[in-house]
C-alpha cells in the first residue's frame, strides 16, 4: 500500500534526510524484501544492509509503516562503513508485507519475532539496537518489555507506549485530529485541508471510519472503546517496565504531541527496572521542538542556532558505546539534557521532576468579567479571601479553534500568537502583572478548576501562555478534562447540573523561563478542536451524538474554591 501523502509527511519529519551522493552506487550488500516469518505464518517484507564479504557485525532495525527506505538510505551509508548491519521492516500490512493493517496491534509480537530471526542470520553478531521515530519509536517501546537477549539498546525518537492515553484519549477526552487525521491517512485516506476540517465536524462519532468513500474500521473501533480495556491493553506495555533492562536514548520535544510521554517513559523505566544498571542508564535529550526534531524554529518562534541539534550524531554515539563498547562520550551522558526556553539554553539534569522544584500557586482571580483579552482576570500569588465568578457559555457548534501546541496532524503546531483566541468570550483569561525578574518554570503543569455547569457532561481546558511585552502571547502547554472522568475512576460519573465540582487538568510539561516584563497567563475554556472531540454535553454514551447542545459554565474563584495554577518554580 503506497503511502498518502500525509503519511510520508510524518515519515520525512522522523527519518534522516538522503544522503548527499545518493547517485553513487553503495558499497555493501542490499537485500531487498527479504520475507521474515512472524509466529503465526505471517511473512513481513524486509530490507537488510550489510558490509561486503564475510563477517558478523551488530545490527540496528526499524520497523515502520510509513514505507521502507531504499537502496540509497543515508543511514545506511554512514552506518554499514561503519561496520553495522542495518535491517528496515515493513509493519504488518504495510507495503510489502503481509497481514491486515491494524494499528498498533501485534507489534510486540513482530518486533521480538523480528529480533529472533535477526540473531539467527550468519551476518549478525547477536547484537542489536533499535531506532526510528513516532511509530517507529512505538514499535521499537512496544517490543523492550521482555526483548530477545539480543536487544542491546534503543534510540526512540518522539515515541509512545501506552496507545490508550498516549495517542487515544486523553483527560477522557478523545485526540481527535491525531487519531482521525493520522489514522485515515495510514488507512489510504488522503484529504485536502478543507475536506478534512469538514470530515472532523462528523456526527455520531462512533461512524467516524465510515464517512469516505473507503471505510477506515479502525476509527471506529478506537471510539466504541472509550475506557481502558482489553482492547487497549493488548496496545500498550502497560505494567512491564520492569522487565525493561537495555539502556534507551528517547529523544523528543517541549511541543510535541509525545512530550509528556517521552519523559515518562524513561522514568518508569528508572523506577521499575529489575536490572539496576539499566535503571542509570536511560536518558531522556528534550528540545523546544514538536514532531520534527533538532530543528531551530518551530511555530511562530525562533529558539536560536543552539536548539538546531544533529540528532543523528547524538544517536551515533548511543549504538558505538552500546553496540561496540567504543568510549564515545555516552558514559559521561547526563539523565536529563533539557532546552529551557526563553533563555534558549541547554541544561543537564539529574531527576525528573527536578529536586528544587518549589511548586507554587498562582491564584486566579476576577471581579467577575475574565472573559476574554478585555476582561479583568488576574493570576496573584495569593488566593482572594472573596468568592467570585466567571461564566461563559459553550457551544459545540462554534468550538475554541486549536491555536498551536503539542499536534501532529489536522491542526497548528508549536508556540502561535493566541491573540485572536483571546479575544473570545467563551475564553477566560486570567494574567499576572510584569514579572520583575526572571521566573522559571520547568516541569510538569497543572490547574485545579472549581466549576459547575448547566449540563450532565462537559470539558474544561486549560492552556499556560507566555505573554511578551509587545502583547504577544505564546502558548506553552494545555490541557482538558472530561468531567465524566473527572474523578478518573473505572465508570464514568455523571454531573449533577449546578453542582461545584473539582477539575484538575493535567497540562503535560514544560521548560521555560519568564523573562523580565513578560507576564504569566492561563486561559480556561471548555473545547481546544480539532484537537480534542466536542463533547456534546448531553450526558449520552460517547460517540453516540447527534446533535450537540450548549452549556453554561460557571467558574469559582477565591474563598472556598480557590481555583489555582500550580507551577513547578525553579529557584534562581
Amino acid at each position: 500500500m503506497r503511502p498518502t501523502l500525509p503519511a510520508l509527511a510524518l515519515l520525512c519529519l522522523v527519518l534522516p534526510a538522503a544522503h548527499p551522493f545518493a547517485a553513487e552506487a553503495p558499497d555493501y550488500v542490499f537485500e531487498p524484501d527479504v520475507m521474515v516469518p512472524m509466529d503465526d505464518g505471517v511473512r513481513l517484507a524486509t530490507h537488510v544492509y550489510r558490509p561486503r564479504g564475510e563477517g558478523r557485525f551488530p545490527v540496528l532495525l526499524m520497523r515502520t509503516p510509513y514505507g521502507k527506505p531504499d537502496q540509497n538510505w543515508g543511514e545506511a551509508r554512514r552506518y554499514v562503513p561503519a561496520g553495522y548491519a542495518l535491517v528496515a521492516q515493513d509493519c504488518r500490512g504495510r507495503g510489502k508485507s503481509e497481514g491486515t493493517w491494524n494499528p498498533f496491534f501485534l507489534d510486540r509480537e513482530d518486533g521480538l519475532a523480528t529480533q529472533k530471526w535477526i540473531g539467527q542470520q550468519t551476518w549478525s553478531n547477536g547484537d542489536l539496537g533499535t531506532s526510528g521515530g513516532s511509530y517507529g519509536g512505538w514499535t521499537q517501546w512496544a517490543s523492550a518489555p521482555g526483548a530477545s537477549p539480543h536487544l542491546k539498546c534503543m534510540v526512540p525518537v518522539v515515541p509512545f507506549a501506552e496507545v490508550y492515553e498516549d495517542i487515544a484519549y486523553y483527560g477522557g477526552a478523545f485526540q481527535l485530529a491525531l487519531l482521525m487525521g493520522w489514522g485515515a491517512a495510514v488507512g489510504g485516506i488522503n484529504l485536502p485541508p478543507e475536506k478534512l476540517a469538514e470530515a472532523y465536524r462528523h456526527l455520531p462519532l462512533n461512524t467516524l471510519g465510515n464517512q469516505f468513500e473507503r471505510p477506515v474500521p479502525y476509527l471506529n473501533d478506537w471510539i466504541h472503546h472509550p475506557t481502558y480495556d482489553e482492547f487497549w491493553r493488548r496496545r500498550g506495555v502497560g505494567d512491564s517496565y520492569d522487565t525493561v533492562t537495555v539502556p534507551v536514548l528517547n529523544i523528543g520535544g517541549w511541543y510535541d504531541i509525545f512530550s509528556k510521554t517521552t519523559l515518562d517513559l524513561t522514568d518508569r523505566v528508572r523506577e521499575r527496572s529489575r536490572d539496576r544498571a539499566m535503571r542509570r542508564n536511560q536518558t531522556v535529550l528534550m528540545g523546544p521542538w514538536a514532531h520534527g526534531v533538532g530543528v531551530r524554529k518551530v511555530g511562530d518562534l525562533d529558539f536560536g542556532e543552539s536548539a538546531a541539534v544533529n540528532i543523528g550524531e547524538w544517536q551515533f554515539q548511543w549504538f558505538e558505546y552500546w553496540l561496540k563498547g567504543r568510549q564515545s562520550g555516552v558514559e559521561n551522558w547526563p539523565a536529563y539534557r533539557l532546552f529551557v526556553m526563553g533563555e534558549n539554553r541547554w541544561r543537564d539534569e539529574n531527576e525528573w521532576p527536578l529536586a528544587r522544584t518549589r511548586y507554587t500557586p498562582l491564584y486566579l482571580s476576577s471581579g467577575g468579567r475574565a472573559n476574554s483579552l478585555r476582561g479583568d482576570g488576574l493570576l496573584t500569588l495569593d488566593a482572594p479571601p472573596t468568592e467570585r465568578t466567571d461564566t461563559f457559555t459553550y457551544d459545540g457548534d462554534h468550538p475554541v479553534p486549536t491555536a498551536g501546541g503539542n499536534n501532529l496532524v489536522g491542526a497548528p503546531i508549536g508556540p502561535l500568537d493566541q491573540s485572536k483566541v483571546e479575544e473570545r468570550d467563551d475564553v477566560l483569561v486570567y494574567s499576572t502583572g510584569p514579572l520583575p525578574q526572571a521566573y522559571e518554570v520547568t516541569g510538569p503543569v497543572r490547574a485545579v478548576i472549581y466549576a459547575a455547569s448547566t449540563a450532565p457532561d462537559t470539558d474544561f481546558t486549560a492552556k499556560l501562555v507566555d505573554v511578551h511585552p509587545d502583547g504577544r502571547a505564546f502558548n506553552l502547554c494545555d490541557g482538558i478534562v472530561r468531567a465524566r472522568w473527572r474523578h478518573r475512576g473505572a465508570q464514568p460519573e455523571l454531573l449533577t447540573p449546578g453542582r461545584i465540582e473539582r477539575y484538575e487538568i493535567d497540562l503535560w510539561v514544560t521548560s521555560n523561563v519568564f523573562l523580565p516584563g513578560h507576564r504569566v497567563r492561563l486561559e480556561v475554556s471548555s473545547s481546544n478542536f480539532p484537537r480534542f472531540d466536542r463533547n456534546a454535553n448531553s450526558g449520552l454514551p460517547f460517540g453516540t451524538d447527534t446533535e450537540l447542545l450548549e452549556a453554561k459554565q460557571t467558574i469559582h474563584h477565591g474563598g472556598r474554591y480557590a481555583s489555582h495554577l500550580m507551577l513547578p518554580v525553579i529557584p534562581r
